[in-house]
């Protein structure tokens, strides 16, 4: 039998909590400019979210550069850092196991911008539009 999907009403309490400690140190490393490369000294990069494994060894960093430019760039520039990145969050994150990091492009900016396009498409809009005016 396949597992479900992994959602955030079905995950721990204990894992949201570290995910979101680990999201701050990440965070907090990259904002003070402590990672020595510069691609990530010239763009702003946002952690949007980062998911535990059920062990907490291994953690999934989403990210997106400020505007979605040179996103590719960006997570090259991560993924060379990663040993770098990966102590940091260890120092300051007190778990039993380092957890080993992954980085991945944020696509969920892209998602919402996708469906707002469709709602606000002449056709939809037209249909929302009738279907208000038949209420009052």
């Amino acid at each position: 039998m396949a597992r479900p999907t992994d959602t955030p009403e079905t995950r721990s309490v204990r894992l949201l909590r570290v995910g979101e400690q680990v999201r701050h140190a990440l965070s907090d490393v990259l904002m003070r400019g402590d990672v020595h490369d510069d691609t990530l000294a010239s763009h702003l990069v946002t952690i949007t979210e980062v998911r535990m494994s059920p062990d907490l060894r291994h953690a999934t960093a989403f990210v997106k550069p400020l505007l979605g430019k040179a996103e590719e760039a960006v997570l090259k520039a991560l993924r060379t850092h990663t040993a770098y990145l990966q102590s940091e969050v260890a120092r300051r994150v007190n778990l039993k196991y380092a957890s080993k990091l992954k980085f991945l492009a944020d696509e969920s900016f892209d998602e919402g911008s996708r469906i707002d396009a469709l709602l606000r498409a002449p056709k939809v809009a037209q249909d929302l539009r009738e279907d208000g005016d038949r209420d009052a």
